[in-house]
Protein backbone atom coordinates (compact mmCIF):
# COMPACT_ATOMS: atom_id res chain seq x y z
CA UNK A 1 0.00 0.00 0.00
CA UNK A 2 1.33 3.34 -1.28
CA UNK A 3 1.47 6.73 1.30
CA UNK A 4 -0.87 8.19 -1.09
CA UNK A 5 -3.19 5.76 -0.70
CA UNK A 6 -2.96 5.84 2.51
CA UNK A 7 -3.49 9.78 3.13
CA UNK A 8 -6.14 9.11 0.77
CA UNK A 9 -8.51 6.94 2.88
CA UNK A 10 -8.97 10.30 5.68
CA UNK A 11 -10.79 12.25 2.87
CA UNK A 12 -13.38 9.70 2.80
CA UNK A 13 -16.53 10.76 3.47
CA UNK A 14 -17.44 7.57 5.72
CA UNK A 15 -15.05 8.10 8.08
CA UNK A 16 -15.64 11.43 9.35
CA UNK A 17 -19.28 10.94 9.16
CA UNK A 18 -18.95 7.66 12.05
CA UNK A 19 -16.16 10.23 13.80
CA UNK A 20 -18.89 13.11 13.67
CA UNK A 21 -21.62 10.89 15.05
CA UNK A 22 -19.76 9.21 17.81
CA UNK A 23 -18.98 12.56 18.97
CA UNK A 24 -22.92 13.48 18.88
CA UNK A 25 -23.61 10.35 20.86
CA UNK A 26 -21.07 11.00 23.70
CA UNK A 27 -22.38 14.67 23.67
CA UNK A 28 -26.30 13.52 24.15
CA UNK A 29 -25.33 11.26 26.60
CA UNK A 30 -23.37 13.83 28.61
CA UNK A 31 -26.65 15.83 28.58
CA UNK A 32 -28.85 13.62 29.12
CA UNK A 33 -27.00 12.42 32.75
CA UNK A 34 -26.69 16.09 33.59
CA UNK A 35 -30.04 17.24 33.75
CA UNK A 36 -32.11 13.74 33.30
CA UNK A 37 -30.39 12.90 36.81
CA UNK A 38 -31.47 15.98 38.14
CA UNK A 39 -34.90 15.86 36.54
CA UNK A 40 -35.37 11.95 38.16
CA UNK A 41 -34.05 13.04 41.52
CA UNK A 42 -35.75 16.31 42.01
CA UNK A 43 -32.49 17.62 42.52
CA UNK A 44 -32.92 21.27 44.20
CA UNK A 45 -36.38 20.72 45.13
CA UNK A 46 -37.41 20.51 49.04
CA UNK A 47 -40.27 20.10 50.77
CA UNK A 48 -41.07 20.12 54.77
CA UNK A 49 -42.58 17.66 56.54
CA UNK A 50 -45.85 18.49 58.10
CA UNK A 51 -46.28 17.26 62.10
CA UNK A 52 -49.05 14.79 62.06
CA UNK A 53 -48.46 13.56 65.40
CA UNK A 54 -52.03 12.88 67.19
CA UNK A 55 -53.79 12.40 64.20
CA UNK A 56 -55.38 9.12 62.87
CA UNK A 57 -53.68 7.05 60.42
CA UNK A 58 -55.75 7.75 57.40
CA UNK A 59 -56.44 11.29 58.23
CA UNK A 60 -52.06 11.43 58.31
CA UNK A 61 -51.55 9.29 54.95
CA UNK A 62 -53.93 11.66 53.31
CA UNK A 63 -52.03 14.75 54.38
CA UNK A 64 -48.76 13.27 53.09
CA UNK A 65 -49.98 11.71 50.25
CA UNK A 66 -51.58 15.46 48.71
CA UNK A 67 -47.40 16.55 49.29
CA UNK A 68 -46.30 13.86 47.81
CA UNK A 69 -45.02 11.57 50.42
CA UNK A 70 -45.94 8.27 51.11
CA UNK A 71 -46.91 6.70 54.86
CA UNK A 72 -45.80 3.75 56.16
CA UNK A 73 -46.43 1.86 59.60
CA UNK A 74 -43.33 0.42 61.00
CA UNK A 75 -44.06 0.01 64.43
CA UNK A 76 -46.51 0.30 67.23
CA UNK A 77 -47.12 1.63 70.75
CA UNK A 78 -49.46 2.29 73.87
CA UNK A 79 -50.02 5.53 75.32
CA UNK A 80 -53.53 5.33 77.46
CA UNK A 81 -54.91 8.90 77.34
CA UNK A 82 -54.44 8.74 73.35
CA UNK A 83 -56.78 6.91 71.27
CA UNK A 84 -56.38 3.89 69.52
CA UNK A 85 -55.03 4.09 65.70
CA UNK A 86 -53.38 7.48 66.65
CA UNK A 87 -49.89 8.19 65.23
CA UNK A 88 -47.29 8.45 67.92
CA UNK A 89 -44.04 9.38 66.68
CA UNK A 90 -42.89 10.12 62.87
CA UNK A 91 -39.82 9.55 61.06
CA UNK A 92 -38.27 12.07 59.80
CA UNK A 93 -39.66 14.48 62.14
CA UNK A 94 -41.54 17.53 61.27
CA UNK A 95 -40.04 20.32 59.70
CA UNK A 96 -37.45 18.52 58.08
CA UNK A 97 -36.79 19.58 54.44
CA UNK A 98 -37.05 16.56 52.07
CA UNK A 99 -37.56 15.46 48.37
CA UNK A 100 -41.07 14.63 47.17
CA UNK A 101 -41.84 11.06 47.25
CA UNK A 102 -39.97 10.46 50.16
CA UNK A 103 -41.12 7.41 52.82
CA UNK A 104 -42.73 8.59 56.11
CA UNK A 105 -42.06 5.95 58.69
CA UNK A 106 -45.41 6.37 61.47
CA UNK A 107 -45.69 4.54 64.63
CA UNK A 108 -48.77 4.22 65.73
CA UNK A 109 -51.26 3.54 68.64
CA UNK A 110 -51.98 0.24 69.64
CA UNK A 111 -55.54 -0.56 70.27
CA UNK A 112 -55.04 -2.78 73.66
CA UNK A 113 -52.09 -2.77 75.53
CA UNK A 114 -48.99 -4.89 74.80
CA UNK A 115 -48.34 -8.12 77.51
CA UNK A 116 -45.77 -10.02 78.75
CA UNK A 117 -44.84 -13.22 79.34
CA UNK A 118 -44.73 -14.53 82.89
CA UNK A 119 -41.15 -15.52 83.24
CA UNK A 120 -40.55 -18.86 85.90
CA UNK A 121 -39.73 -17.32 89.11
CA UNK A 122 -42.96 -19.01 90.92
CA UNK A 123 -41.38 -21.90 93.54
CA UNK A 124 -38.41 -20.98 91.82
CA UNK A 125 -37.16 -18.21 93.51
CA UNK A 126 -36.76 -15.37 96.40
CA UNK A 127 -38.79 -12.45 96.96
CA UNK A 128 -36.02 -10.26 95.96
CA UNK A 129 -34.65 -12.10 93.17
CA UNK A 130 -38.52 -12.21 92.08
CA UNK A 131 -39.15 -8.62 92.21
CA UNK A 132 -36.03 -7.54 90.27
CA UNK A 133 -36.73 -9.41 87.51
CA UNK A 134 -40.14 -8.69 87.09
CA UNK A 135 -39.37 -4.86 87.42
CA UNK A 136 -36.61 -5.16 84.66
CA UNK A 137 -39.03 -6.47 82.09
CA UNK A 138 -41.45 -4.18 82.05
CA UNK A 139 -44.26 -5.16 84.65
CA UNK A 140 -45.55 -3.45 87.55
CA UNK A 141 -44.79 -4.72 90.45
CA UNK A 142 -46.89 -3.62 93.74
CA UNK A 143 -47.04 -4.99 97.75
CA UNK A 144 -45.90 -8.08 98.29
CA UNK A 145 -47.97 -10.25 100.33
CA UNK A 146 -47.14 -12.92 102.97
CA UNK A 147 -48.69 -16.05 103.78
CA UNK A 148 -47.50 -18.86 106.51
CA UNK A 149 -44.49 -20.68 104.89
CA UNK A 150 -40.94 -20.49 104.67
CA UNK A 151 -39.55 -16.80 104.85
CA UNK A 152 -39.26 -14.68 101.48
CA UNK A 153 -39.96 -17.88 99.16
CA UNK A 154 -42.67 -16.99 96.18
CA UNK A 155 -45.33 -19.15 96.18
CA UNK A 156 -47.64 -17.42 93.85
CA UNK A 157 -48.36 -14.94 92.09
CA UNK A 158 -51.90 -12.67 91.90
CA UNK A 159 -53.09 -10.48 89.07
CA UNK A 160 -56.95 -8.97 89.72
CA UNK A 161 -57.30 -11.30 92.59
CA UNK A 162 -56.77 -14.43 90.35
CA UNK A 163 -53.37 -16.66 90.26
CA UNK A 164 -51.22 -16.63 88.03
CA UNK A 165 -49.07 -19.70 86.08
CA UNK A 166 -45.72 -19.26 84.45
CA UNK A 167 -46.12 -18.10 80.43
CA UNK A 168 -49.62 -16.07 80.85
CA UNK A 169 -49.26 -13.10 79.58
CA UNK A 170 -50.34 -10.03 81.34
CA UNK A 171 -50.84 -6.66 80.52
CA UNK A 172 -48.23 -3.84 81.32
CA UNK A 173 -50.67 -2.15 83.17
CA UNK A 174 -52.07 -4.77 85.17
CA UNK A 175 -50.23 -4.76 88.88
CA UNK A 176 -48.24 -8.21 89.84
CA UNK A 177 -49.58 -9.15 93.67
CA UNK A 178 -46.29 -11.72 94.86
CA UNK A 179 -47.08 -14.48 97.65
CA UNK A 180 -44.24 -14.91 99.52
CA UNK A 181 -43.83 -16.53 102.56
CA UNK A 182 -43.73 -14.78 106.26
CA UNK A 183 -41.35 -18.06 107.92
CA UNK A 184 -44.26 -19.44 110.23
CA UNK A 185 -45.88 -22.58 109.80
CA UNK A 186 -49.76 -22.40 108.90
CA UNK A 187 -51.85 -23.31 112.32
CA UNK A 188 -53.93 -26.01 110.73
CA UNK A 189 -50.64 -28.11 109.40
CA UNK A 190 -50.74 -31.32 111.18
CA UNK A 191 -47.39 -32.93 111.71
CA UNK A 192 -47.15 -36.42 112.25
CA UNK A 193 -43.53 -37.41 114.34
CA UNK A 194 -42.71 -40.97 113.70
CA UNK A 195 -39.45 -42.69 115.82
CA UNK A 196 -37.27 -43.80 113.46
CA UNK A 197 -36.84 -47.64 112.60
CA UNK A 198 -33.33 -49.29 112.81
CA UNK A 199 -33.46 -52.36 110.92
CA UNK A 200 -30.24 -53.84 111.88
CA UNK A 201 -31.51 -53.44 116.07
CA UNK A 202 -34.69 -55.28 114.92
CA UNK A 203 -38.22 -54.13 115.42
CA UNK A 204 -39.45 -56.87 118.82
CA UNK A 205 -39.52 -55.35 122.07
CA UNK A 206 -37.69 -58.46 123.35
CA UNK A 207 -34.38 -57.59 121.28
CA UNK A 208 -34.83 -53.70 123.41
CA UNK A 209 -34.21 -56.02 127.04
CA UNK A 210 -30.32 -55.27 128.02
CA UNK A 211 -28.84 -58.62 129.18
CA UNK A 212 -27.10 -57.10 132.46
CA UNK A 213 -28.21 -58.65 135.71
CA UNK A 214 -28.35 -56.38 139.26
CA UNK A 215 -25.37 -57.47 141.58
CA UNK A 216 -26.09 -56.74 145.16
CA UNK A 217 -23.35 -58.25 146.70
CA UNK A 218 -20.07 -60.09 146.69
CA UNK A 219 -20.32 -63.40 144.18
CA UNK A 220 -18.56 -66.39 145.11
CA UNK A 221 -17.18 -69.15 142.82
CA UNK A 222 -20.11 -71.59 143.41
CA UNK A 223 -22.48 -68.47 142.23
CA UNK A 224 -20.06 -67.37 139.29
CA UNK A 225 -19.89 -70.78 138.20
CA UNK A 226 -23.75 -71.33 138.19
CA UNK A 227 -24.30 -68.02 136.76
CA UNK A 228 -21.46 -67.93 134.19
CA UNK A 229 -20.40 -71.34 133.36
CA UNK A 230 -17.05 -72.10 131.34
CA UNK A 231 -17.61 -73.21 128.26
CA UNK A 232 -15.74 -76.94 127.53
CA UNK A 233 -14.23 -77.31 124.30
CA UNK A 234 -14.15 -80.55 122.20
CA UNK A 235 -11.39 -82.41 122.15
CA UNK A 236 -9.95 -83.05 118.61
CA UNK A 237 -9.03 -86.75 118.53
CA UNK A 238 -6.37 -86.38 115.58
CA UNK A 239 -4.12 -83.77 117.80
CA UNK A 240 -4.81 -85.84 121.04
CA UNK A 241 -1.24 -87.49 122.68
CA UNK A 242 -1.22 -91.42 123.21
CA UNK A 243 -1.58 -91.78 126.91
CA UNK A 244 1.00 -94.25 128.27
CA UNK A 245 -0.82 -96.64 131.14
CA UNK A 246 0.74 -96.39 134.19
CA UNK A 247 1.52 -99.43 136.33
CA UNK A 248 -0.38 -100.71 139.52
CA UNK A 249 1.78 -101.03 142.78
CA UNK A 250 0.53 -104.12 144.36
CA UNK A 251 -1.51 -103.64 147.62
CA UNK A 252 0.15 -105.27 150.94
CA UNK A 253 -2.21 -108.08 153.09
CA UNK A 254 -4.27 -107.04 155.53
CA UNK A 255 -3.60 -108.24 158.89
CA UNK A 256 -6.17 -108.76 161.62
CA UNK A 257 -6.02 -106.37 164.11
CA UNK A 258 -5.29 -108.18 167.63
CA UNK A 259 -6.98 -105.70 169.60
CA UNK A 260 -10.25 -106.92 167.71
CA UNK A 261 -10.58 -110.76 169.45
CA UNK A 262 -13.25 -112.35 166.46
CA UNK A 263 -16.58 -113.62 167.57
CA UNK A 264 -17.14 -117.11 167.82
CA UNK A 265 -18.97 -118.60 165.20
CA UNK A 266 -22.70 -120.14 166.50
CA UNK A 267 -23.25 -123.55 165.90
CA UNK A 268 -26.47 -124.56 165.52
CA UNK A 269 -27.89 -126.84 168.40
Amino acid sequence: MKSSEFFNKFKSFYLWGNLLGMAVAIVLVCLGVRYGLGIYTHHGESIAIPDVKRKSFKEAEKILSQLGFKAVVSDTGYVKTIPPDCVLEQTPAAGDKVKTGRIIYLTINASKSPTITLPDVIDNSSLREAMAKLTAMGFKVGTPQFIPGEKDWVYGILVRGKHVVTGDRISIEDTVIIQAGNGMRDSTDVIDYVDPVYPEYGTNEEDDVDGFEEVTGPVTETEEATTHPQEVKPINPSKTEPTVPQKKEPTAPKKNDPAKPKSPKSTPK
